[in-house]
């Protein structure tokens, strides 16, 4: 089972990275060009924010219950703060990528309550920015599973 959670998280990575950079570029472009609020917009973001929240909850069943890492991390914890492998995958990962889910929301339920649609873009486009470059920093690129 661990094997295959694995796989779906790092699956999802890529289609994340896909969806964000879509969503963020119509954001962009519609801050810049005083673009109208489309149902393309609104899916773009569904649809982001979904697959954002399966990710998160398959890292949770990983972190909490399947990882060999983070069960030798929870063991020890003070000797795995001392390891900079144990110490990303224990600690660093899943705060970069908790608080990039609250921003993904945050910034979701604030361009919902904005009436404007230039501001509703300028939202997303801050807020999944942020977002976009807290992932990039806990994405393991060089570390394996």
């Amino acid at each position: 089972m661990y094997i295959g959670i694995t796989h779906l998280h790092n699956l999802l990575r890529w289609l994340i990275l896909l969806a964000a950079l879509f969503v963020i570029f119509r954001a962009w472009t519609g801050l810049f060009g005083k673009k109208s609020w489309t149902k393309t917009d609104n899916l773009a973001g569904i649809i982001f924010t979904s697959l954002f929240d399966l990710q998160v909850l398959t890292g949770l069943a990983l972190y909490f219950f399947l990882s060999p890492i983070t069960q030798i991390a929870f063991i020890d914890f003070g000797a795995a703060m001392q390891n900079a492998e144990m110490r990303f995958w224990s600690v660093e990962h899943l705060t970069l990528m908790l608080v990039a889910l609250v921003l993904v929301h945050v910034g979701r339920f604030r361009a919902k309550k904005a009436g404007d649609p230039v501001r509703k873009h300028r939202i997303l486009a801050i807020f999944y920015t942020l977002a976009l470059l807290l992932i990039l920093a806990g994405i393991p690129w060089n570390r394996g599973f």
